[in-house]
């Protein structure tokens, strides 16, 4: 049996096709629709955090900003996901000028189908998906840390 064989349609885990992604998003003062079939041909990191303007995500996302020029470099691209509303993604992303965009996943369809919803909302983790759109990483962590960004960028790196 081929490797292409043993893999799931659509699924969560390392090896798996990753599920389409069709949300709403918010780049700055820019709102638009955002694609994971867009981004085929380069990998696609999907940060999942639980709310906008919390402490522990705000520095997530803030230490990705401090360090976006080398996440730029490894050609990936890199989205914020969670359930709160384009108007609250603005508001979070223009006040710390977030290079990347924030998705909307109303809903929560993506959040669900990437195995990221919990009891209380969107899980904290990272999910990212090689140019062919098989998911090569995902790491989960306790609501109140966040994953490594060393760790992150070692993994995208191991993909070129």
């Amino acid at each position: 049996m081929e490797e292409d064989d043993k893999r799931k349609t659509t699924g969560a885990d390392p090896g798996d096709v990753a599920p389409e992604i069709d949300l709403a998003m918010v780049e700055g003062d820019r709102i638009g629709r955002w694609q994971l079939s867009s981004f085929r041909g380069r990998p696609v990191l999907l940060i999942f955090y639980p709310g906008d303007d919390t402490p522990v995500c705000t520095r997530q996302l803030c230490a990705v900003r401090d360090r976006w020029s080398e996440y730029r470099q490894t050609g990936a691209e890199i989205v914020g996901i969670n359930t709160d509303s384009l108007d609250r993604h603005r508001q979070f992303s223009t006040s710390h000028d977030f290079p990347f965009p924030l998705l909307f996943d109303e809903g929560g369809l993506v959040v669900r189908s990437y195995q990221m919803k919990n009891f209380t909302g969107v899980r904290r983790g990272v999910v990212l998906i090689d140019g062919e759109g098989i998911i090569r990483y995902r790491k989960v962590v306790f609501p109140l840390f966040r994953p490594s960004d060393d760790e992150i960028l070692a993994v995208i790196k191991s993909l070129q």
